[in-house]
């Protein structure tokens, strides 16, 4: 066995580098790209280079997810050649690049965003001098109503008021450049109808408010360029206006910037965009963007069957690795990651024929923020090493963390931080889950819905990332701990509180919280000790003591906590013994398996649990756990079989997680339960697929745990302890394994061979 090192990752990639050699059809059959917190949908089209872009938290004042824009990149003389045409998406350097003719007329184009500035470059390389068309088109350059169903793209979602619109984008021409920004207004956004429809006035000065005058947009411009003129169109049900410049001679060699800016100072505007540009020097700002992700690559990677792209497992590393690309490109996003498309999304007409809308179109809302979904996005971030990306998800809770405190206050009189579980990205209730007709005497500060009522504990996965990422990585989690102590409060303090309501003790006999009504998931409601409640508060109540943050008074105050919760209940089907989705459930609405949240995402079961037979009988023997088996969108059934070691079943459903798309580029997944690009679709593929490979119980490494023999496979994982592990595995032998520090070799134990 050779313990020495393997081949760079950046060599890994490249049969992983996706190249189509014809032209797209639509927006559907785009590859994505960007870097920082910019995401971009690519396609050559008639022989035009089209560029969706977007960057993270452009809310508009009806909290939807603004695109910000589409290119087109034209050349009037000779459109690219659609015979001799090559566009292929370069993970290793974080770009886009096309190639269209032939020798004395060729074209060669890279698209790039930069990691480090928001800006996107388009590098034009031409054999001999051609002249170029750049336009920036805009379906918002006039005020649009919204039609029916179009408002599921903003917080209204269903219930939109009369006359809702979009309001329109100014835009400018200056000499070489085209100014565009959204520019919310200074009142009336959705801020200002939630705290209005949720009764909290009363603290809205005291509230931070991320929409009003939020003004967000960009600058295109090229050198050598002038304005040319204005057309007018209509692109996949959408009219729209182009802005058109086109260079002042034919040239070899031509840049094309994009600079994007957002800000709550909108005089600020113009200031902001300068000074983005006085940092710009495109050749060193390439090195250093591609010089990130070769870092990137480098951390983590999962390539199964090397070189044999006939084997049926051969795709489930490339889109893996595809996947993870897309997760990369917001960095360091204003907002985290959406389930529901993420950076990526395109004209809805290819998702759904009966939502021919804008490009700005996505189901379940831009600036809703459903928790069950986000924490699919990133609980893989752990494994891959990419602690930096999920700063964004971790920034979101504490942004929006006295907001979410001063609901329990001001509802209750009770301290704690009260998150729901879909959310706005300011820490209210989205308003329609909420509810718009609610019953004069029902307590303001629950949603009136039959699906989120008493849904308040996947925070506590949330504060599990955050506590695992400083138990992988040593991560600085001291501004977090505000916000980790503040939702443990809330469950302390709230159930006590609705214990006082219904009588004199706050404890049961046993000195325990009486932890009712509770929700197990959307699926089992109005439970009494859901096992989702007790498995999270259990686990992160756990965690947080085993770190080394806390003072001799917080360390009390959380081992009296955990004293006072609950044990999980347990059922006997079929005479085998099973975890319960609660002691006691009064209706089934969703097709969730909360009696399994004790695999994962809580890991009290996991391969090497002695007593793992118990949730193994879960799995197979649950009626309802079997009747809602799929593997489609947020569906984690791939997970619960690599945690319990069920080889080949997680074979199974891994394979068709990580089937390709529909779409032509292979990780645009869904609509699933939600839109396209399904990022739960990919990131439920991405967990299981780590835990078939590496697990980790107490100091133990637990390699190949739940890994086909015959599946060759060469991977680089994270663990606990700022342990990295890179091993190669083929024709069912280990033959290459390096783990650093050195001395945690002595925790791995390969699996392939003790069972």
């Amino acid at each position: 066995m050779d313990f020495g090192c393997c081949r760079p990752a950046g060599d890994l990639l490249k049969e992983y580098e996706l190249s189509w050699t014809s032209q797209s059809k639509g927006s559907n059959e785009s590859m994505p790209c960007g870097g920082g917190d910019i995401g971009m949908n690519v396609w050559v089209e008639q022989g035009e280079l089209l560029v969706y872009f977007s960057r993270s938290g452009s809310f508009d004042e009806n909290s939807c997810f603004l695109k910000s824009g589409r290119i087109r990149l034209s050349f009037p003389d000779e459109p690219l050649d659609t015979v001799d045409f090559v566009q292929c998406l370069k993970l290793s350097q974080g770009l886009v690049n096309i190639k269209a003719g032939s020798k004395s007329n060729k074209v060669d184009i890279d698209v790039w965003a930069d990691v480090f500035k928001p800006v996107v470059h388009l590098d034009i390389r031409s054999s001999s001098p051609r002249k170029v068309i750049i336009s920036y088109e805009n379906w918002r350059y006039r005020d649009r109503l919204l039609r029916k169903n179009e408002s599921q793209s903003n917080s209204y979602k269903w219930a939109p008021p009369a006359g809702l619109k979009t309001s329109a984008d100014k835009i400018d021409v200056q000499e070489n450049r085209i100014v565009f920004y959204h520019q919310n207004s200074s009142s009336g956004t959705m801020f200002d109808v939630v705290v209005q429809q949720q009764g909290m006035e009363a603290v809205k000065e005291q509230m931070n408010d991320p929409l009003s005058d939020l003004c967000f947009g960009g600058e295109l411009s090229a050198k050598n360029f002038v304005f040319k003129d204005t057309l007018t169109g209509v692109y996949a049900d959408t009219d729209f206006k182009a802005w058109r410049l086109e260079s002042m001679k034919a040239s070899k060699n031509q840049e094309i910037q994009l600079v994007l800016h957002s800000t709550q100072e909108p005089d600020s505007w113009n200031s902001g965009i300068d000074s983005i540009k006085s940092l710009i020097k495109p050749c060193k700002d390439k090195q250093l963007t591609e010089a990130w992700w070769e870092e990137f690559w480098d951390r983590s990677f999962i390539r199964i069957n090397p070189g044999r792209q006939d084997a049926e497992s051969w795709k489930v590393g490339r889109n893996y690795q595809l996947f993870r690309y897309m997760l990369a490109c917001n960095l360091r996003g204003e907002a985290p990651t959406k389930f529901n498309g993420g950076l990526f999304t395109f004209d809805p007409r290819h998702v759904r024929e009966d939502r021919p809308f804008t490009p700005d179109f996505r189901n379940w809302g831009g600036g809703t923020f459903t928790a069950q979904n986000q924490r699919l996005v990133y609980f893989g971030m752990l494994k891959n090493g990419d602690f930096d990306l999920m700063i964004p998800q971790f920034e979101f809770y504490r942004k929006s963390l006295k907001n979410a405190e001063l609901r329990s206050r001001h509802y209750w009189g009770h301290a704690g931080a009260c998150y729901t579980e879909q959310m706005e990205h300011f820490g209210l209730p989205n308003p329609s889950e909420y509810g718009w007709k609610r019953p004069e005497s029902y307590d303001p500060g629950m949603e009136y819905n039959a699906w989120l009522e008493y849904q308040w504990d996947t925070v506590l996965e949330f504060c599990l990332m955050i506590l695992e990422s400083h138990r992988y990585a040593g991560t600085d989690i001291i501004p977090y701990m505000e916000f980790i102590e503040s939702s443990l409060t809330f469950f302390d303090e709230h159930y006590r509180y609705l214990a006082r309501q219904r009588g004199s003790k706050e404890l049961n006999a046993d000195g325990q919280l009486i932890l009712y009504p509770t929700s197990a998931c959307e699926t089992y409601k109005m439970t009494y000790n859901s096992t989702t409640y007790i498995a999270g508060l259990k686990v992160v109540l756990e965690s947080l003591l085993e770190t080394d943050k806390l003072s001799s008074e917080q360390r009390q105050r959380w081992e009296k906590m955990l004293k006072t919760i609950p044990p999980l209940s347990f059922r006997e089907i079929e005479g085998k013994k099973v975890i319960a989705p609660a002691l006691h459930w009064e209706r089934i609405n969703n097709t969730e398996a909360p009696q399994l949240y004790p695999v994962f995402p809580w890991r009290i079961y996991n391969a090497a649990s002695e007593d793992k037979e118990v949730a193994i009988n879960t799995y197979w023997q649950d009626p309802d756990v079997r009747k809602f088996y799929s593997h489609v969108g947020w569906k984690q059934y791939n997970i619960f079989a690599a945690c319990l070691g069920l080889r080949e079943e997680a074979r199974k459903l891994t394979l068709m997680k990580f089937e390709d798309s529909e779409h032509r580029f292979p990780c645009f997944w869904g609509p699933g339960f939600d839109w396209t690009p399904d990022h739960n679709w990919g990131g439920s593929g991405m967990i299981g697929l780590q835990e078939m490979l590496l697990q980790t119980e107490g100091e133990r490494i637990l390699l190949f745990p739940a890994w086909p023999a015959d599946w060759d496979v060469h991977f680089k994982l994270h663990a606990p302890g700022q342990t990295t592990i890179e091993a190669e595995l083929k024709d069912g032998k280990l033959l290459r394994l390096e783990v650093s520090p050195k001395e945690r070799l002595a925790d791995v134990e390969n699996w392939l061979e003790v069972q």
